[in-house]
């Protein structure tokens, strides 16, 4: 952040039920004593009751700041990527207390964390995105940009649906399932983990596609290279089904809909915990044992307990 005498800051937070955040006054007030500029998205501008400050949709303050904090959880951080273009700015994701493998800093973390950005020393790793567009008669109707990943797949009360995939122009599959998963490394930890595909590095350079409950036992995830193109068809009548990007937007499929999937042409640049490697994360979040017991080395706040009978 050392190419602005005066940093610019945008915060983005979750909605809290009690319209307060206790946090978000916290940080404001030390970026206050910084001298930096401050823009808040619209929930932040609700939580902090402070009108003087320059409010923005949440979609516009990736490409107006140096930095960007998100208070919340993984989704708001989701929310706030996807619209992150190649200028778009570090995003430091600060855990309110769930389940996060992107917003990786704690509260108690929040205010180190922040002054390491500013003054260029934080750990900022590029992450992949996807490019999902649906074409209906060789024409887009709907283009997405997405961190985590892209689904294609039934509704609740739907039966299977019947799909075509192809990679790099060439025939992979054929089946019915409920749908398909197409992610990124990154991604590789949500929804993907959940439908028992594979976790990778959010580094390496692969996508990753998981079939969703496939009627041929057979259909396993496969990891295909990060400069593949995917196309998923729907070739057969079902009921309802729908395209979802990170599980935020999403769009109708109809039968002979082509959604194109490959790399985004812009990646993302999440601050992270340099201090610790990404499997210590994985055991923190993951509630993964190790041996010896006690505290782990990486993540002192995380205690090993050996396995007994």
């Amino acid at each position: 952040m050392t190419g602005r005498r005066v940093p610019r800051v945008a915060v983005a937070a979750k909605p809290q039920p009690a319209g307060r955040l206790p946090l978000l006054d916290r940080l404001l007030a030390h970026l206050a004593r910084l001298g930096a500029e401050v823009i808040l998205d619209e929930e932040a501008s609700k939580l902090a009751h402070k009108p003087h400050l320059r409010v923005l949709p949440r979609a516009d303050i990736p490409g107006e700041a140096d930095l960007v904090v998100v208070l919340g959880g993984d989704g708001t951080l989701l929310s706030v990527a996807r619209h992150s273009g190649r200028r778009g700015a570090p995003i430091l994701g600060v855990n309110l207390g769930n389940l996060g493998f992107l917003t990786e800093v704690s509260a108690s973390e929040m205010i180190a964390a922040v002054d390491s950005c500013l003054s260029g020393k934080a750990s900022v790793e590029r992450r992949m995105m996807l490019r999902a567009e649906l074409r209906r008669k060789g024409k887009t109707r709907a283009v997405f940009h997405c961190l985590n990943d892209v689904v294609v797949a039934k509704t609740a009360l739907a039966r299977m649906i019947d799909i075509r995939v192809d990679v790099g122009g060439g025939l992979l599959t054929t089946m019915r399932s409920d749908g398909i998963i197409v992610a990124t490394p990154t991604g590789s930890t949500a929804y993907n983990l959940s439908a028992g595909g594979p976790i990778v590095t959010p580094g390496m350079d692969g996508i990753l596609i998981t079939p969703l409950c496939p009627h041929t036992l057979t259909m396993r995830p496969l990891v295909v290279g990060g400069a593949s193109r995917i196309d998923v068809e729907l070739t057969g009548e079902s009921g309802p089904v729908f395209l979802t990007a990170d599980g935020q937007e999403g769009h109708p499929v109809e039968r002979g809909d082509r959604i194109v999937v490959h790399r985004a042409p812009h990646s993302v640049r999440l601050v992270t915990n340099g201090g610790r490697s990404y499997f210590s994360l994985l055991r923190e979040k993951l509630g993964w044992g190790a041996q010896p017991s006690g505290p782990d080395p990486e993540s002192p706040g995380l205690v090993r307990t050996p396995r007994g009978g």
